[in-house]
């Protein structure tokens, strides 16, 4: 069985979601180097660079899945779980995942 087609604004979503992801993870790396290695400088660095990086990727995530959910007019249970996946660390991933699978994310019509 082959995945759904996505729509375009479902193609966002899934770019945002996974950048979101990844930024996620960059500033947890960057945290441990910082506060549990005596890597200290890399940890800032590290921290710098992912926390402005995770900075705009969340807001554009959230943009993103505010415009997703009204465009393929999506209950508001997934709006705001949407939107709340973006809260703890990696979820942004596994939750376009399963929208992926329910249809939320194909073509409407």
């Amino acid at each position: 069985m082959s995945a759904p087609a996505l729509s375009p604004i479902g193609k966002a979503f899934v770019v945002a979601a996974f950048l979101e992801a990844i930024t996620w993870a960059g500033l947890l790396v960057g945290m441990f180097f910082k506060y549990q290695t005596a890597s200290v400088d890399l940890g800032l660095s590290l921290v710098s660079l992912f926390g402005r990086a995770h900075g705009l990727a969340f807001l554009v995530y959230v943009v993103v899945t505010v415009m997703t959910g009204v465009r393929q007019r999506w209950p508001l249970w997934a709006l705001l779980l949407g939107v709340l996946a973006a809260v703890p660390p990696l979820v942004t991933v596994p939750l376009e995942i399963w929208f992926r699978r329910i249809g939320l994310l194909s073509p409407r019509g």
